[in-house]
C-alpha cells in the first residue's frame, strides 16, 4: 500500500475534475479524497497499489476533458489505511 498527494494547477475547477477524479479512483480501487483549493488548485490523496496509484497519478496530468491541467506535484506520504474515496468542498 502506498500514498501519494498531489496539487494539480490549471483550469481544474469547475469542470468536474473532483467527481471525475472520484469515478476515476472507485474504477481502479483507489482510496482517498480529492478537494478544490481556495487558490484554484485541486489537492487530492490516493492510497492503493504501486500500480493503482500509478495510473491516477497519470490520469491527473490530464483529469476530463473539460480541464486543462499546467502542472502536477507529488507527494510520497505514509499510508493510513484510508477506505472508499471522498470529495470535499474547497479546503
Amino acid at each position: 500500500m502506498i500514498r501519494r498527494r498531489v496539487l494539480v494547477s490549471g483550469r481544474v475547477q469547475g469542470v468536474f475534475y473532483r467527481d471525475t477524479c472520484r469515478r476515476e479512483a472507485a474504477a481502479l480501487g483507489v482510496a482517498g479524497w480529492v478537494r478544490n483549493l481556495p487558490d484554484g488548485r485541486v489537492e487530492a490523496v490516493f492510497e492503493g497499489t504501486e500500480e493503482t496509484v500509478a495510473r491516477m497519478l497519470a490520469w491527473t496530468r490530464t483529469g476530463p476533458p473539460q480541464a486543462t491541467v499546467t502542472a502536477v506535484e507529488e507527494f510520497d506520504e505514509p499510508a493510513e489505511g484510508l477506505t472508499g474515496f471522498g470529495v470535499s468542498r474547497a479546503g
